[in-house]
């Protein structure tokens, strides 16, 4: 059976300080590449197969992890990018409030926000399985994706691939830095939610 990781980066200074993030191109934070180090091994335990990584820098840092240890070179694909969060990015959430009350409230609940051009959630899930599908055929049918990517991004293709509405996204919770989603596909069921949020 196919399996597909989806592996969040580690920690940066924005996701210590909780500034919305999105597409800006952030760097790891010490403690997001000591993550990535320590993360590394258990990831290549899972023997990948193939190997792509979103092409932003926190991304790519911690998949440079698992090419240290392994030789392996991702594919770098924008498609795997975070959702953008437009204006938002930069900002902390007490002043994103104050100045999109209504659009942040209806982000919190898992609703399309329709301002500050926030990337809509159909086509962050849309450009993920894209993404993710390719991979897939390219690994065949007992292959093992790993796929380097971040929070938002990963939640939304997981629900996209197990046939979850993108509602659920709120009560499926978040991903930790540098934890895994793993997502098996069965011959008759489909795909499979494995495991989410492996340390």
């Amino acid at each position: 059976m196919t399996l597909v990781v989806l592996w969040r980066h580690g920690q940066t200074e924005w996701n210590r300080s909780h500034r919305i993030q999105g597409q800006t191109d952030t760097p790891l934070s010490p403690v997001g590449v000591e993550q990535a180090a320590e993360s590394a091994p258990r990831v290549a335990a899972l023997q990948p197969t193939v190997f792509i990584s979103s092409d932003l820098q926190r991304a790519a840092t911690t998949a440079a992890a698992l090419t240290a240890i392994t030789g392996m070179e991702p594919t770098f694909d924008p498609r795997l990018r975070e959702r953008s969060f437009g204006e938002w990015e930069g900002l902390m959430h007490p002043e994103a409030i104050a100045r999109w009350p209504v659009a942040f409230e209806r982000w919190r609940r898992g609703d399309e926000v329709g301002e500050a051009g926030v990337e809509e959630i159909d086509v962050v899930a849309k450009r993920m399985l894209a993404a993710l599908h390719e991979a897939v055929d390219k690994a065949g049918p007992d292959g093992v994706v790993l796929a380097a990517t971040h929070g938002a991004a990963a939640r939304f293709a997981t629900l996209a691939m197990v046939g979850l509405p993108m509602e659920y996204a709120p009560r499926f919770g978040p991903m930790h830095n540098c934890h895994r989603t793993h997502l098996r596909r069965d011959p008759k069921r489909g795909w499979q939610l494995d495991a989410h949020n492996v340390p």
